[in-house]
């Protein structure tokens, strides 16, 4: 079945996840799109991602909504026009969106044992390098880093924020599915409160702003 899962974070707040397994065909038969979401869509070089593109309508239809009631403002954030507040993230299998009265982030990430290639791109957190001699946890660690400096972004993003100087995640263990995150650029600090978890192969993280 492809839509996949629903988690009911609070009374405001849920997750839909869509499992890709249709055709592109299938997917785009059972979607109407805007013209200006159709053009984006063949402008997609790859397949995997128009497939991702069309699952978050499929999703979106799940809800109720179709794309004309999604538009996307001048720095590429998603909204809605009924002013419930969106994030959306689809990675090779999976398309995720949150819907929430908070302004949320979300981010899916596969994870694979590139990400501690490229770690020092992002990850200024000393405490996940403690657990290297553990691959498993350690590639585990840097994928929700790594989901957490994404989803930051899609609820701030302003430009000239970098996911390795001004983006903080504080230590956590796997189990607890939960931290938090700070971000610290141009002299503004913000607190964010993380969750995340595990679905199949890829690691899932969510988040919002908490009151100062």
């Amino acid at each position: 079945m492809p839509f996949y899962q629903h988690i009911n974070v609070d009374q405001a707040t849920h997750i839909y996840i869509w499992k890709i397994s249709e055709s592109f065909d299938e997917l785009f038969r059972a979607v109407s799109l805007k013209d200006v979401s159709l053009a984006r869509l063949e402008g997609m070089k790859s397949e995997s991602h128009q497939k991702g593109f069309l699952a978050v309508r499929m999703l979106l239809q799940h809800k109720g909504y179709t794309d004309f009631d999604l538009y996307y403002d001048k720095f590429g954030k998603p909204h809605l026009k009924d002013g419930v507040n969106i994030s959306i993230s689809h990675s090779f299998d999976f398309s995720v969106i949150v819907l929430s009265d908070k302004n949320v982030g979300i981010d899916l990430e596969l994870r694979r044992d590139l990400v501690k290639k490229i770690a020092y791109k992002f990850a200024e957190e000393e405490f996940v390098y403690e657990c290297q001699h553990n691959s498993e946890e350690f590639v585990s660690k840097l994928t929700v880093i790594w989901g957490v400096k994404e989803a930051v972004f899609k609820v701030r993003n302003e430009v000239g924020i970098s996911f390795k100087d001004h983006i903080f995640v504080r230590p956590f263990e796997m189990k607890d599915q939960k931290t938090t995150a700070l971000l610290n650029f141009n002299r503004i600090k913000r607190e964010f409160l993380v969750y995340f978890t595990e679905i199949e192969k890829y690691t899932l993280v969510w988040l919002w702003e908490t009151e100062s």
